[in-house]
This record gives C-alpha cells, sequence and structure tokens, in this order.
C-alpha cells in the first residue's frame, strides 16, 4: 500500500479503498487473495484500525472482498452477472465523474471529447465493455 496522505481532501477510508481498487484493476491484487489484516495494515499506514475496518466494510459491501470472521480480508472475483456494474453508481465514481465534467468543461472540451478521453483510459486500465452496455449506449 502507498502512503495515506492526510491533506489530500479524500477521506482516509476511501484512500485506502481506492487502493484497493486499483491493485486488483492493475493485477497487482488477485481473487482469493488475502489482503493485510485490520490491525497490520492500520501499523504499516499509521492510522486508527478503526479506519482501514471501515474501508474494508465499503468494500465487502460494494463487492470487491469478503471478510472471513477468524480467517481474514480475501479479494473475491469479478461477478459474473455485471451487477456491480449496472447498479447505481458508488458515490466516488458519481463524484469523480462529476470532477471530470467540470475540469472539461473549464479546459473548453465538451462532453463528447471528455467521453472519448475517459473510453481511452478506461481501455488501458478498466474491464472489457460488454455487448449489453454497448447496446445501451
Amino acid at each position: 500500500f502507498l502512503p495515506i496522505d492526510p491533506h489530500s481532501g479524500l477521506p482516509v477510508y476511501r484512500q485506502i479503498m481506492e487502493q484497493v481498487r486499483r491493485m486488483v484493476v492493475a493485477g497487482r491484487l488477485r481473487a482469493g487473495e488475502k489482503l493485510p489484516s485490520v490491525r497490520d495494515l492500520a501499523l504499516e499506514l499509521g492510522i486508527n484500525p478503526l479506519t482501514v475496518g471501515k474501508a474494508y466494510g465499503e468494500l465487502e459491501r460494494d463487492g470487491v472482498v469478503e471478510m472471513r470472521r477468524g480467517l481474514g480480508v480475501f479479494v473475491l472475483p469479478p461477478r459474473e452477472d455485471g451487477r456491480d456494474a449496472r447498479g447505481p453508481l458508488p458515490p466516488g465514481v458519481g463524484a469523480a465523474a462529476r470532477r471530470l465534467v467540470l475540469e472539461a468543461a473549464q479546459a473548453g472540451f465538451t462532453l463528447a471529447r471528455a467521453v472519448r478521453a475517459l473510453e481511452g483510459e478506461g481501455r488501458e486500465v478498466g474491464p472489457k465493455q460488454d455487448a449489453a452496455e454497448r447496446k445501451d449506449r
């Protein structure tokens, strides 16, 4: 895990969540892999264990990890049914989309150009777009 930036404006638990998500997408964390314990990660990052617990709890609720009592926290495989991708946007995704649209508008970009830039980035790091999503457009 990278160091946490307490001055970033993003709550520490959200920073942990984003790091875990990035590591999963990049393949640095694979399905079934065990994450550091709440206590170990809190010590490593120099933060309160409750903060790590909150991040892990949110990740579990989002279907990214599974907490197994007495065993630890494990990365879950991507859902086959795609429900996580087509359900309501997680708050972080909605906030990132708003930031993208605002920054693009301030730079004089059209919404279409901002979407093309986002799609270009998505091809490099994101999950593959399925036929159902293409049909929705």
